[in-house]
């Protein structure tokens, strides 16, 4: 995607001129056309993360996506000879949902040699090939080796799996991801194998929740119970240490913020009795060295939060982290999946310690969820001719300004792509 630029002393967003500094526009989360443009524009066309290998650790282990932004399913299996692949979950029969357990539209996961359509018993190996048919004399010239399930292109970053929607993506995997993202091909994300999930149906366009943990303007007001009492004093700033762009993608790093902690009363006693809280355990293990981890030299460095575009989040704290994905289900709709991967706990204390942190780092995220309703709803009042329609953003609302600049582009490139040459000349 290509290299970033230093930013300039003093402003962030100056520094990248093709976003400007003046308000701007929230209608690309009110428009119910314009959603319709981005499922086709972005989400058909972007690599998008679905799992990690994890999630698929033996031969024949597979699991179900549902991307309504996509209007489909999608099954993700590790065959025999090791390779992850995908493809749509569709019996190439009579078009039945191949892979569901009690209700189709419920995402499932398991084990198995071969996948058999509940209908008519068509069976497909892990490849997708069509292995099986019931009576096949009874078919005029059917020719098995067409009909093997339809594939999803997909490929494995660092353990993450993506799948792309397009037969012929304009960028690899790794094209797409740019030197910004693949400076963490050293992270060990493998290690970090316990895990804490939660997912919630919101009320808002999945831009707008991406928004919360894009700037840390909102935090004094906000968080209030959260940030030590020095940040909840007037005019107290709480600034970011480092932005950065690169392509579609973003960053935003803080500073060292575990220096909180000798606050009293910025904790919970919860937090004081099981010393673990918002930012993680206090102790875990040492920061695990990446060349991409702090690209901003912060001293001393707390938390970078790698925004890969179009809804996928991954912060990185201390020896774990925290990733967050936004599903489109609407236009003013989204479903919203998180989880903390931590090392394997080794104690019960260690456990508890995880426990902790995770349920602390989910009340902060309610808190942002929270906003989400009031945001929507006053964002479309009056939907054709929105009663304010230019909203001035900070200096550290740049990734704010760069994700909406971002959906509106790729969608006018779709959009300019299927124009027919010389309409309107």
């Amino acid at each position: 995607m290509g290299k970033w630029p230093k930013p300039a002393e003093g402003s962030w967003t100056e520094h990248y001129p093709d976003l400007g500094t003046g308000p701007i526009s929230f209608r690309d989360s009110i428009s119910p056309e314009f959603y319709e443009l981005e499922r086709e524009a972005v989400f058909k066309r972007a690599w998008l993360n679905v799992a990690r290998i994890e999630e698929l650790p033996r031969v024949g282990s597979y699991l179900t996506k549902e991307i309504d932004a996509a209007r489909t399913s999608v099954i993700v299996v590790r065959g025999r000879d090791q390779e992850i692949r995908a493809f749509y979950n569709i019996c190439r029969h009579r078009g039945n949902k191949l892979v569901w357990n009690d209700f189709p539209n419920e995402e499932v996961k398991g084990t198995c040699r071969q996948f058999t359509c509940k209908y008519h018993g068509w069976r497909y190996d892990l490849k997708g090939e069509l292995t099986f048919v019931q009576q096949p004399g009874e078919f005029f010239d059917l020719d098995s080796e067409k009909y093997g399930l339809k594939p999803v292109q997909c490929d494995v970053w660092n353990g993450f799996i993506f799948i792309n929607f397009d037969p012929e993506p304009r960028w690899s995997l790794r094209e797409f991801l740019g030197p910004m993202i693949t400076a963490l091909d050293d992270y060990p994300f493998g290690l970090m194998t316990e895990r804490y999930e939660f997912a919630a149906q919101n009320n808002s366009n999945w831009k707008i929740f991406a928004d919360a943990f894009q700037e840390y303007y909102h935090v004094p007001s906000l968080h209030s119970q959260q940030v030590p009492s020095a940040v909840r004093q007037p005019n107290a700033t709480f600034e970011c240490g480092h932005f950065q762009i690169d392509g579609p993608h973003r960053l935003v790093s803080t500073a060292g913020t575990r220096r909180w902690l000798l606050d009293p009363e910025f904790m919970y006693p919860v937090e004081r009795a099981t010393r673990s809280g918002l930012v993680g355990p206090w102790r875990t293990p040492d920061t695990h060295f990446s060349a991409g981890l702090n690209p901003g030299g912060i001293e001393p460095w707390g938390i970078t939060n790698f925004q890969i575009f179009p809804n996928l989040e991954i912060l990185i704290y201390h020896g774990w982290y925290l990733l967050y994905r936004y599903w489109p289900t609407s236009h003013n709709t989204h479903r919203f999946e998180a989880y903390n991967a931590f090392h394997p706990a080794r104690t019960v204390r260690e456990r508890i310690e995880h426990e902790v942190a995770s349920v602390v780092l989910k009340e902060f995220a309610l808190q942002d969820a929270g906003m989400l309703g009031g945001t929507q709803a006053a964002l479309e009042y009056g939907l054709d001719e929105p009663i304010v329609d230019d909203f001035p953003l900070s200096d550290q609302e740049i990734l704010v300004r760069h994700l909406h600049h971002e959906a509106v582009k790729w969608v006018d490139e779709y959009k300019a792509e299927r124009s027919p040459v010389g309409v309107g000349s």
